[in-house]
């Protein structure tokens, strides 16, 4: 009887694994000559400058309500992708942006659709985040094409604005190669974290949509499939417009489990892992696969029976006087590049748990109580602590449904952490080392390959989360997407069905 072949996920997540004894030979150098441009040009446009709505710090102030309008449009966009410093690298230099992003190369693309409102015509804008402007490069209302290309979700019937997010693979590529993947998702998620975070400062609601025809989507927006591809869709409610205030639909639809795929030679598995999790045209994004019923409530995975376990409830992180902390937190985060090796708090482990993963605490402070993600049931979050003050050293799951970490190993791992995190000090060095997980077969199984899109987008989702958390509380914080996978399950003791989408480090910075 033939062997089962895995999917062309489970295939790519398998391919493009390190291994302490090959990856010697896959770093080759860069070729900086061919170094990508993080920034979209275009020769001809109508530019809609939006600088002069940034200046103010206030949304309260006494302009009217069209420069209100334009100064929350203005706030979203910067806070969500904008540059925020100038940094001198090799004779030049590097622009950093709100949102992380591996190696700082920025695949992501953001993209205005409006409906046609008094005061953003109808018509497709690109964000330039170099010039915090809007280039409206087609006048043409497009909506229709936008909604026909959801499945008519019903987020786009009463809305006028929807974000569109692409990602320009050769800028990961470039450094990352294959692996360059699922990076491209992880930075998509930290923006997707910037834009729910961004909104409720300036009362937009984001709705996401992760279930589209891709060849839509990108022939709507003109981009070339062979360099950019669409992967997400995001309308805008805006909350002071009643109409607006929609319920949300189905964030992740399905698509096909490829088996049958060739001999694909490295260097190629980035393009064709994106284009067979595409759903196509005439597809009504359930193909064969059972209908899925999406629950917003997360459940606990792992029981752990008869395990130590630890209450996280805590009180709420303080994020100021209408949000002006939160605001002020996105735009100063940077990642940590060293920490010392001092200890953190019980308390401040809980905090950023608390922020991450329990949004219903913080209706006070007016922030979403139940944010959109793809499907939190299938991410894990395991917890491994070297240096935090009344808690034990090991490895434990964190069970957001119960608000509790449950001990499963006993030791101290920062020797395996440095050697996990390809010899990074950061591992070593960190008070604790958060792993994002997910069972790739039981995810392929629900939605299809295509899953593989929504683990990385919801795993960099939390853990922008996470890197907020800990800046407000002038916590040290760094995200890893480079680790030798096989050798993390094995160290912490995690089940082998657990693929490893994500670390975040948190210490205290030097």
């Amino acid at each position: 009887m033939p062997e089962l072949r895995h999917s062309i996920a489970h295939h790519y997540h398998e391919r493009t694994k390190y291994d302490p004894d090959t990856i010697a030979s896959k770093n080759q150098g860069l070729d900086w000559s061919k170094q990508p441009v993080p920034f979209k040009e275009y020769k001809i446009g109508t530019v809609f400058d939006l600088k002069p709505y940034i200046q103010e710090s206030s949304l309260d102030s006494e302009d009217n309500t069209d420069t209100q309008w334009w100064r929350r449009l203005s706030r979203l966009l910067f806070c969500s992708y904008g540059l925020t410093a100038r940094m001198p690298s090799m004779g030049s230099a590097v622009f950093l942006r709100s949102a992380p992003s591996a190696g700082g190369l920025y695949p992501a693309e953001i993209y205005i659709v409006s409906r046609g409102t008094p005061l953003l015509p109808a018509g497709l804008y690109n964000y330039q985040s170099r010039t915090h402007s809007l280039l409206q490069f087609w006048e043409n209302n497009v909506w229709q094409t936008l909604q026909e290309a959801c499945f008519w979700h019903p987020a786009l019937e009463s809305t006028q604005l929807a974000i569109v997010i692409t990602a320009v693979f050769y800028r990961s590529a470039w450094r990352y190669e294959d692996r360059a993947y699922r990076r491209i998702f992880l930075d998509t998620g930290h923006l997707l974290g910037n834009i729910e975070l961004s909104a409720a400062t300036c009362d937009f609601r984001p709705h996401l949509i992760g279930g589209f025809v891709d060849q839509a989507v990108n022939d709507m927006l003109y981009i070339d499939p062979e360099q950019e591809g669409a992967t997400a869709v995001l309308p805008i409610a805006d909350l002071l417009d009643i109409k607006q205030n929609l319920p949300t639909g189905r964030t992740a639809l399905p698509s096909a489990t490829e088996t049958e795929y060739p001999k694909i030679p490295d260097g190629e598995l980035l393009k064709y892992i994106h284009t067979v999790t595409q759903i196509l045209p005439g597809t009504t994004g359930k193909l064969n696969l059972p209908e899925i019923k999406q629950n917003k409530s997360i459940e606990d995975k792992y029981k752990f029976p008869f395990c130590q376990k630890i209450s996280t409830l805590t009180t709420q992180i303080d994020w100021g006087d209408k949000l002006d902390k939160l605001s002020s937190t996105i735009l100063k985060r940077r990642s940590t590049r060293a920490y010392s090796g001092d200890d953190l708090t019980l308390d401040e482990l809980k905090s950023l748990l608390d922020f991450t993963y329990q949004p219903q605490h913080y209706i006070d402070q007016e922030l979403d109580i139940s944010p959109d993600y793809f499907d939190l049931n299938l991410i894990q979050t395991f917890i491994a602590t070297s240096g935090v003050e009344g808690l034990e050293a090991g490895c434990y799951y964190y069970a957001p449904a119960s608000q509790e970490l449950r001990q499963i190993r006993f030791k101290n791992f920062r020797r395996e952490l440095h050697f996990l995190c390809l010899g990074q000090d950061l591992g070593r060095d960190a008070s604790a080392v958060i792993f994002h997980t997910a069972d790739l077969k039981a995810s392929v199984s629900q939605y299809g390959d295509r899953v593989y899109r929504y683990l990385h987008m919801d795993a960099g989702h939390l853990g922008q989360k996470l890197n907020l958390a800990a800046v407000r509380l002038n916590i040290g914080v760094s995200g890893i997407g480079g680790f030798f996978d096989d050798k993390v399950n094995e160290v912490l003791g995690i089940p082998q069905d657990e693929a490893v989408l994500y670390i975040t480090t948190i210490g205290r910075p030097m």
